[in-house]
Formats: structure tokens, C-alpha cells, sequence
């Protein structure tokens, strides 16, 4: 039981569980941004342009109920077409998001990449280096 575990700690505290975690906690925070960014930004002219006070609210009625008297013999036959459009709209925005993230990260790693390594000597440099080397050495023998 005991190496279980410590193979378990070891698991839990690697670097890419935790990595992982922070990422799934910033991703929660990130969507209610990106949720409030489509529902109070985005789709308010989206529902005036379907002259809808709400864009989840479009439907089809494909059959009206029928009624007689109190009693419902069939039901009403519905096709909610805005919620579907509105998730839609939500996966598109949040992967536009995502994708212009990752275009962001991977441009700085390719800037990280590109800088240029150290320049090397010249070959002065390097000959005063040998004849420094060398002095010292005749001067502790």
C-alpha cells in the first residue's frame, strides 16, 4: 500500500499534472469570458437582425398542439433551432479564440527560437586567449 502511494505523490506532483490542472482551471475562467463575450456582445445584434428579442428563442412549430377543451390529445411538435444556433455560434467563437492563442504562442516560440546564438570570437579573440593562456602558464612554472 505504501508504494502505491508514493507512486500516486509522485504521479499527482509530476510537472505535467499540475501543468495540466492550472490549464483546466485558466480554461474554466477563460470560457465564462468567452460566454460572456457571444451572449452580451455577439448575439444581441444577431437577434435584432432576426428581429428576436432572443436568438435561443427561434423556433419551428412543425405541428400545433390540439386541444379539446382542457384536455391535450396531441402535443405541440417543436424544432428549437436557436439553441442549436447558439451553440454554434459558442464553438465557433471559442475555437477562433483558441486557435488565434496557439497562432500567438507558437509565434513566440518561434522568436524564442530565432535568436540568435552568441556570436563567436573573432579570431583575434581567440589568439589573445591562447597567448594569455600561455603566459600564464610560463609564469607559474
Amino acid at each position: 500500500m505504501g508504494k502505491f502511494i508514493r507512486e500516486f505523490k509522485e504521479f499527482a506532483v509530476r510537472g505535467n499534472v499540475m501543468d495540466m490542472a492550472i490549464g483546466l482551471i485558466i480554461g474554466a475562467a477563460f470560457g465564462k469570458i468567452v460566454s460572456s463575450l457571444v451572449a452580451d456582445i455577439i448575439m444581441p445584434p444577431i437577434a435584432l437582425l432576426t428581429e428576436s428579442g432572443n436568438v435561443e428563442g427561434i423556433r419551428w412549430v412543425l405541428r400545433e398542439a390540439v386541444i379539446q377543451g382542457e384536455e391535450v390529445i396531441k402535443p405541440e411538435v417543436v424544432m428549437n433551432v436557436g439553441g442549436f444556433l447558439q451553440t454554434v455560434i459558442d464553438f465557433i467563437i471559442i475555437a477562433f479564440v483558441i486557435f488565434l492563442m496557439i497562432k500567438g504562442i507558437m509565434k513566440l516560440k518561434r522568436q524564442k527560437a530565432e535568436e540568435p546564438a552568441p556570436a563567436e570570437p573573432s579570431e583575434e579573440v581567440k589568439l589573445l586567449s591562447d597567448i594569455k593562456e600561455l603566459l600564464k602558464k610560463q609564469a607559474n612554472s
